[in-house]
């Protein structure tokens, strides 16, 4: 009697030890919800200091960015660089989005003998990314871009109001970078237009541009 007295005390000690080893439904709960909340702050986190959306509103940036358009914008990418496709704030009409030309520092012309705008002189050839039917510029402009500015155009160029029409303001139609929200690096909408926005070859060697002394 004594034997089994000990085996049913020792049976019944083993019983709680299993009830422990058991999942908890409401822990598993709990941690789900705390991963989908953490995910979601996350998101809203990105979304508020790193990447914004912005919708094309014009044709001005044609056939790069199509109006209707759904662009990423990287808003921590650093200095603007010649060949960016940037969105910006300080002109009337709200947010806009163009492509920067030229940086503090250069000489920006339009145009050479072959119709080519220039940058401290080199030519820039904009045939990857110029609108198919327009051609670099309808005005002869010839700028010193100031320290901390931006020269911009759009890539439809005879549909769009850029630098060149906007010399009354201040800068003398360039942007502050200080006005430069981010980089628009990725078309996200439609689908069967996602793709990565590089930066164009004819910019790709930042010291082509470089004045001499």
């Amino acid at each position: 009697m004594s034997v089994e007295s000990d085996n049913t005390s020792a049976e019944s000690e083993k019983e709680p030890e299993k009830a422990k080893g058991k999942p908890s439904r409401k822990g598993g709960l709990r941690e789900s919800l705390t991963l989908i909340v953490s995910g979601v702050v996350v998101a809203l986190l990105l979304q508020a200091f790193v990447f914004q959306n912005f919708v094309i509103p014009s044709e001005s940036m044609e056939n790069t960015l199509r109006e209707g358009d759904r662009v990423v914008v990287n808003q921590l990418h650093g200095a603007s660089e010649r060949g960016d496709v940037v969105v910006f704030e300080g002109w009337p009409g709200g947010d806009t989005i163009k492509r920067v030309i030229a940086i503090g520092g250069d000489t920006v012309k339009c145009c050479d003998a072959q119709k080519r705008i220039t940058v401290n002189g080199v030519p820039i050839d904009e045939k990857a990314y110029l609108h198919p039917d327009d051609f670099p510029s309808g005005d002869k402009f010839e700028k010193v871009v100031p320290r901390g500015r931006l020269w911009v155009m759009g890539d439809h160029r005879s549909a769009s109001g850029d630098s060149r029409s906007h010399e009354e303001m201040e800068g003398d139609g360039t942007i502050s970078e200080d006005d430069v929200i981010g980089r628009a690096f990725a078309i996200y909408w439609p689908l069967s237009r996602m793709t990565v926005l590089s930066t164009p070859d004819t910019f790709a060697r930042p010291d082509a541009f470089t004045k001499p002394g």
